[in-house]
């Protein structure tokens, strides 16, 4: 498949999104309803938003240890097959507990995904799957997106904290990189992840109108 990625793609990004090519895309597409172009191009959006703000969560020591907990708690068995020939990405046990039905499964398969992007976005949940929604046209089918990405964003930073031998400051300042790249290189999703995480400097994500933000987006898109 021919990909829209760049050079000026963030690493994580990329990396992940080399992963969704095939299969995993066309799976997604068939699940939402749309062609895998438009499924392409919202992943394109979401995974630098929830990247980027696991980055803001991960800023300080504290949010640092608990994401490295997390991962090392929930995700390290979906991160450990290395026979699966993407990296040690369990991908497709991974897809196909969340296209099953497994969106509230064990944490051995990644654990609740709703959970997941509640401690991803914190309260402003909604309003990132709002503003997704609109940036990419798949309007309420956003949410069911970043529920499928979210267990494998979690389990693919469970395989490099376990390839890389990361701890928590490695792993705060690799994600501090991919928030400032998202953000510095106009990636897709970066304009997006800005207003998100830029509305205040208290660490939480931002109570920005993502309505407004996600028509700019569509107005304006690099």
């Amino acid at each position: 498949m021919n990909t829209s990625t760049s050079a000026s793609t963030p690493l994580l990004t990329q990396q992940l999104l080399q992963h969704l090519q095939g299969a995993p895309l066309q799976q997604m597409a068939q699940r939402l309803g749309t062609d895998t172009a438009q499924t392409q191009s919202a992943v394109e959006m979401a995974l630098p938003l929830l990247l980027g703000a696991l980055g803001r969560n991960a800023e300080g020591p504290q949010g640092a240890q608990s994401l490295l907990g997390a991962l090392q708690r929930d995700h390290m068995d979906a991160a450990a097959p290395a026979a699966q020939g993407i990296g040690g990405l369990d991908l497709g046990g991974l897809l196909g507990s969340v296209l099953g039905g497994g969106m509230t499964g064990g944490a051995g398969q990644g654990g609740d995904a709703g959970a997941i992007l509640g401690h991803i976005f914190g309260g402003g949940r909604e309003r990132a799957e709002a503003g997704l929604g609109q940036a990419s046209g798949l309007g309420a089918n956003a949410g069911q997106l970043l529920q499928m990405l979210a267990p494998i964003v979690m389990a693919f930073l469970a395989q490099r904290v376990r390839s890389d031998g990361l701890d928590a400051g490695g792993l705060g300042q690799v994600l501090g990189q991919e928030r400032a790249q998202v953000q510095r290189t106009g990636a897709p999703g970066g304009d997006l992840l800005g207003s998100l995480l830029d509305q205040d400097g208290d660490g939480q994500v931002g109570l920005g109108d993502l309505f407004k933000i996600g028509g700019s987006l569509l107005g304006g898109r690099r």
